[in-house]
């Protein structure tokens, strides 16, 4: 069985979209993940599947919209995938604080950047790399303060989904202690 990553996009925030992680990896287990586990509020899991893996997002977002009434954004990535794009940050030295460092992980290749306007919106010693996986931000300032970060998607002109670097490497560790039967 192949190990993947799921993030989904914009659950649990500002009491939208409510999904409970036990609800998720129940829901999970329904669709034949098995040793599903999530980390924190924001729609991480880490399971293994056996089957294709293709059309699970899709699963993944219809059943989420069966149950609980909304249809979040839903990327899986095999586990090996979710390690090329963290392994690929090239901001870690640089950053004193894992907070400092954020991942949009990408579904697409990013070709329509508008890597101009993104050139634009750095400010403040900032940071970006942009590749087909994965935009990553040094933000010293903080994201929250980021121009950049708030426009980033706009910008990507391509579906993402962003985690910090502390979950990203959380994410992380959950993957290699999976177990695979």
């Amino acid at each position: 069985m192949t190990k993947f990553v799921a993030l989904l996009r914009g659950i649990n925030v500002g009491g939208k979209n409510s999904l409970p992680m036990e609800d998720l990896r129940e829901l999970l287990a329904k669709l034949g993940c098995g040793d599903v586990a999530t980390y924190i509020q924001s729609g991480n899991a880490v399971f293994r599947y056996k089957d294709d893996a293709a059309k699970l997002p899709e699963l993944i977002a219809t059943e989420i919209d069966s149950c609980f009434g909304f249809r979040p954004s839903v990327m899986v990535l095999t586990a090996d995938e979710f390690d090329a794009v963290a392994k690929a940050n090239p901001f870690i030295a640089e950053a004193s604080e894992p907070k400092f460092l954020h991942v949009w992980f990408v579904r697409e290749p990013t070709t329509r950047a508008n890597t101009t306007r993104m050139s634009e919106l750095e400010s403040g010693g900032e940071k970006f790399l942009l590749t087909d996986t994965a935009v990553y931000l040094y933000a010293p300032d903080g994201v929250g303060r980021s121009k950049l970060a708030a426009g980033m998607e706009k910008c990507l002109g391509v579906p993402a989904t962003a985690r910090n670097w502390r979950t990203v490497c959380k994410i992380g560790e959950m993957v290699s202690g999976l177990n695979l039967l």
